[in-house]
């Protein structure tokens, strides 16, 4: 049974005070929601560049949801964990694709504690009471991306991430997706 988007919000404020957490990754850096074709059915499928545009997905929800939420006492706020060395994903990983996301420089691997550490500080932290609509990593508010630095610099949150009009573009979607 799926639980609506009303029953939540309703479970969400009479927690008083509730937080949503949003997973996301650096990896949304590779692409902003594509609105002209969520679904790749104009475009050839792209596995890499789908997981891009569903974490940029996932911090346009916190986004939104911290702007269509926050009369109710809900903050939402989404995170990169950072890249982890032992998990499910990365044990899945093709070995020399991991070999090269290793030696690229673009992540520093973690260890399970030490990436469950943002998203217990987003969701637990006083000194984030009353922020929201905000994307972290480390344990602190991340900076803007500088598009314009080559590869391996490629860090921070991209501006498209954070723009307000894109999240409620994607939130219009979703209520339509799920009438």
């Amino acid at each position: 049974m799926m639980l609506a988007a009303a029953d939540l919000r309703s479970a969400l404020r009479a927690a008083g005070g509730a937080r949503v957490v949003s997973v996301s990754s650096r990896a949304h850096l590779n692409s902003p929601v594509i609105f002209d074709d969520t679904d790749f059915r104009d475009r050839p499928y792209d596995p890499a560049l789908a997981d891009a545009q569903s974490k940029t997905a996932n911090v346009l929800f916190a986004v939104a949801a911290a702007r269509h939420w926050s009369d109710d006492g809900i903050e939402a706020n989404a995170l990169h964990p950072g890249a982890i060395a032992d998990s499910n994903l990365s044990r899945s990983c093709d070995p020399a694709e991991l070999a090269a996301l290793r030696s690229s420089g673009r992540y520093t691997f973690k260890a399970l504690a030490q990436g469950a550490a943002t998203s217990v500080y987003v969701a637990t932290s006083p000194l984030l009471s009353g922020v929201a609509g905000r994307y972290f990593e480390n344990c602190q508010e991340d900076t803007p991306d500088d598009p314009t630095a080559a590869g391996t610099d490629a860090a921070g949150v991209a501006a498209y991430a954070l723009d307000p009009e894109a999240a409620d573009r994607l939130w219009a979607v979703s209520e339509q997706m799920n009438r």
